[in-house]
């Protein structure tokens, strides 16, 4: 038997070894499709612009880009916009993981505050940009709070269904055991509800660089969503493409951050 069992230990190595290398190629896949995917996305554009659809051409974009980049005017649209994406998605998300908690784990909670989760859900972001003007003025405020409320309403409604979905054997199983509210909350909820947020934050995260643009127009000196909008009066699609590339590539960047985070902490989870 302990003949068996060595070479069985022996035998698993180069096994591991061939897992290893059939991992390697599968997640080399998908970074190849990826770049087929973009290559044909920009043909086709090309192909759109050359045809004669009102498009500026590839060419054209990355000049306009290295102009922008040259006289620092894309530096500056990037670093305001990120900053009010990044505070307002920040709070956003602050606020919604506790109150998202309280609201699946005590049902008097819930009962307050879900009705008027569910009525702001109902009402855009940017139908608050009028009121957010009024009450907080013209300055910074009014921008990061619409980012702010449009994160906090992705993922709180994630978190509130991370807790209401943990399984009930594992709490009761944890109460036999002996566990406080307080142990079950940090030992089983919490693990259990970790996935949930995540989708929560990258959900929220889409929507605040969603409400960004819209943000912008709240008398905006710089930031991307201004200068798409200053490039729409003049009529400058290069600058626009510019605009909406940047923030595209900003928020995957950011999202694959928060999906490396996912699979860092979820690492327990089976996937396919």
């Amino acid at each position: 038997m302990a003949v068996i069992s060595d070479q069985t230990a022996r035998g698993a190595k180069p096994r591991d070894r061939a897992g290893g290398r059939t991992r390697s190629r599968a997640g080399g896949l998908p970074l190849l499709l990826n770049a087929v995917s973009v290559g044909l996305g920009i043909a086709v554009w090309w192909a759109l612009a050359l045809a004669g659809l009102k498009l500026p051409t590839p060419p054209e974009v990355v000049a306009q880009a290295i102009t922008l980049i040259g006289n620092g005017t894309l530096g500056k649209d990037v670093l305001a916009s990120l900053t009010r994406v990044l505070i307002g998605f920040a709070l956003g998300t602050a606020a919604a993981i506790p109150v998202g908690f309280l609201m699946g784990w005590y049902a008097v909670v819930r009962g307050l505050v879900e009705p008027w989760i569910q009525f702001f859900r109902t009402v855009p972001p940017l139908a608050i940009i009028p009121l957010a003007i009024v009450l907080m003025g013209i300055g910074e405020a009014p921008k990061i709070f619409v980012i702010f409320l449009a994160a906090f309403l992705a993922c709180v409604i994630s978190t509130f269904q991370g807790v209401v979905n943990v399984d009930r054997t594992l709490i009761n199983a944890a109460r036999v055991l002996g566990a406080k509210d307080a142990g079950i909350f940090a030992r089983v909820v919490v693990p259990a509800s970790t996935p949930f947020i995540l989708v929560g934050m990258r959900v929220g995260l889409g929507s605040a660089w969603a409400t960004l643009v819209a943000a912008e127009l709240i008398a905006a000196q710089q930031g991307l969503g201004f200068r798409m909008q200053n490039a729409q009066l003049y009529y400058d699609l290069p600058t626009i493409f510019v605009g909406l590339i940047s923030i595209g590539i900003l928020g995957l960047l950011m999202d694959r951050i928060l999906l490396t985070a996912e699979r860092k902490l979820t690492g327990w989870q089976e996937r396919r």
